[in-house]
């Protein structure tokens, strides 16, 4: 069992940056690869980013490739996603997710948490 527990998040202006945390409880956080997922209002939930276990692999989609990096700190139990260049469209609730090994759809993850809303003014 992983509980994860985002924050970081808040009301910036376009062009601005911030960088979420995805704290996450216990022994076996290393084993898990993790996930960023956003949804806002109206619309779908979307990949973001991920990251594996070890945080040698990462992935983006193309919207954030560029400006939004994953790490993870196996010691802390905390991944990150540090958000550069912040644009309107990128408002949303971001969520962190986990599951074994990295994927690109939500439904294939295990534990979630939840969830940190991002405000980007234009």
């Amino acid at each position: 069992q992983v509980q994860l527990v985002e924050s970081g998040g808040g009301l910036v202006q376009a062009g601005g940056s911030l960088r979420l945390s995805c704290a996450a409880s216990g022994r076996t956080f290393s084993s898990y690869a993790m996930g960023w997922f956003r949804q806002a209002p109206g619309k779908e939930r979307e990949f973001v980013a991920a990251i594996s276990w070890s945080g040698g692999t990462t992935t983006y989609a193309d919207s954030v490739k560029g400006r939004f990096t994953v790490s993870r700190d196996n010691a802390k139990n905390t991944v990150y996603l540090e958000m550069n260049s912040l644009k309107a469209e990128d408002t949303a609730v971001y969520s962190c997710a986990a599951r074994r090994f990295m994927a690109r759809l939500a439904s294939e993850y295990d534990y979630w948490g939840q969830g940190t809303q991002v405000t980007v003014s234009s």
